[in-house]
């Protein structure tokens, strides 16, 4: 090689070597304003779920538009579809997010998340495919966690994470409201207009606002460092659930509990429009109210159940409120009767909160990460099967309908309602009831559960891949990672 050769090939390496150093000073990206915050995370949030929130109405109605013969089993397909691809995805988003920093996924998911907005109204049949393959990036909260987790100390982390539920929940408390009053003023097309415009802007804030959380904890060794199986395995903490007989009965409790849930949030809403003919001001009221129901359970209430009947037994009543809501869903004919149900469904909101708390006490502190990447894995399987589950009961029942509702009155009534009594009329809602006889397994389950012992659970590589960067698969001790009223993958 010539001696300008030689020299040309140095000039090129010493290029390569500065713009790696520029890339990992400033995660990959310019930075934002000021220094990260959980401020920061808390905007993003917000604004990409106040953006869907505004679309409750209209995609209801786009639904059952699009898919007028097997409404119910077609949003089954796709909202489960779009769980699973988020379930196989999160753990490798999240190991990629470790070393390439988290400004740039918090831009991915944010984007192909928000992506099928607009297609509402240029073509329904892409708005719903796009939704079903987005899943693939709908992991926004598991890099907000990590984000929360890489500016924040661990005594403060459940205050922050706590401050990133109740900024989502508190925009789906307001925007589907607003959305369908928009909605039946100015017209849908207003609506989605919005609804891109506020994902546009969040966008817009993440590439000028959003600084980077991770530059101070990378190392330029890290650039270009291999991700293992073990860090992208979805199954990971899964195959570990047998190790232990308390964790195998913890993980059977959750499962049988979050399957109908998951299911149930993917559909119920549009139970609520096109089978009980529901307005859409009444659908948005009752998430509202709901919502705040939820908050209260999940704070004020369930410290005073801890206290005064401990872990377990509030962990049953949790179970046992969630009975009686599946129930009265599967066999609730009126409207009064879901609004009840929805009330009751609030206090069943504590169970999986009560079942972190019980694993933080129980597990030991080695083993904090690995039984939570566990309850966790078993949730995010359950959002890509509940839906499907639920969508196909409803299609075994022949529960379906033939054309859109009737105009509503203004108590949220049809005035005629000879369109849903045209279903089973005994069992308006099956997939309920079979949601009802799944957690009635998990509270027997519950009961072999003690109230005081020792998880133990061999974690081999998963800990030493959760001792590193905190790792949005894999939750931070329970308590601090409150997972949000509805999942990501279910709006």
């Amino acid at each position: 090689m010539t001696q300008g050769g030689k020299k040309k090939k140095r000039a090129v390496n010493r290029s390569i070597m500065l713009a790696k150093k520029i890339i990992i000073k400033d995660g990959g990206t310019p930075q934002g304003i000021g220094s990260p915050s959980v401020y920061h995370a808390v905007i993003v949030i917000f604004l990409e779920f106040f953006a869907w929130g505004l679309l409750t109405a209209p995609t209801l109605v786009v639904l059952h538009e699009t898919f007028p013969k097997h409404t119910f089993l077609m949003n089954g397909l796709i909202q489960g579809v779009k769980g699973l691809l988020s379930f196989l995805s999160a753990p490798l988003i999240g190991a990629l997010s470790d070393v390439w920093g988290r400004k740039s996924f918090l831009l991915l998911t944010v984007f192909f998340t928000c992506a099928p907005i607009p297609l509402m109204k240029i073509s329904p049949w892409w708005y719903f495919a796009v939704i079903s393959v987005s899943g693939v990036f709908a992991v926004t909260f598991s890099v907000v966690f990590a984000y929360v987790a890489d500016i924040t100390q661990e005594h403060e982390r459940s205050m922050a994470y706590g401050l990133v539920s109740a900024t989502f929940a508190a925009s789906l408390v307001t925007s589907p409201a607003i959305g369908a009053y928009l909605g039946r003023v100015y017209g849908d097309s207003l609506v989605v207009v919005l609804a891109t415009a506020i994902a546009l802007l969040d966008i817009c804030f993440i590439l000028v606002a959003v600084p980077e959380s991770l530059p101070e904890k990378m190392r330029p060794a890290s650039w270009g460092a291999p991700i293992s199986w073990e860090q992208a395995d979805p199954f990971a903490s899964l195959k570990k659930v047998g190790q232990d007989s308390i964790v195998l009965l913890i993980c059977i409790t959750v499962f049988l509990s979050y399957l109908p849930e998951a299911g149930q949030y993917s559909s119920f809403f549009l139970y609520l429009r096109q089978i009980m003919g529901f307005s859409s001001e009444s659908v948005a009221a009752f998430i509202a109210v709901l919502g705040i129901l939820s908050i209260i359970a999940q704070t004020i209430v369930l410290s005073l159940l801890m206290r005064s009947i401990g872990n377990k037994n509030t962990i049953l009543l949790g179970l046992g409120f969630q009975i009686l809501q599946l129930a009265w869903y599967g066999f609730g004919s009126e409207p009064w009767m879901m609004w009840a149900a929805g009330a009751v469904a609030a206090m069943s909101s504590i169970t999986f909160p009560a079942v972190s708390a019980l694993v933080s006490r129980t597990a030991d502190a080695d083993q904090q990460g690995v039984v939570q990447g566990m309850i966790t894995g078993i949730r995010g399987l359950c959002n890509g099967l509940g839906p499907a589950l639920y969508g196909f009961i409803f299609y075994i029942f022949h529960v379906e309908l033939n054309e859109l509702p009737m105009p509503e009155t203004a108590s949220g009534g049809s005035v005629d309602t000879q369109y849903h009594l045209q279903q089973n009329s005994i069992i308006p809602g099956p997939p309920f009831l079979f949601g009802a006889c799944s957690v009635l397994l998990a509270l027997l389950v519950a009961l072999f559960i003690p109230e005081h012992t020792n998880l133990t659970v061999r974690s081999g590589s998963w800990k030493k891949h959760c001792g590193g960067h905190s790792h949005p698969h894999s939750p931070q001790a329970p308590g601090e990672a409150k997972e949000p009223l509805l999942q990501d993958t279910n709006v």
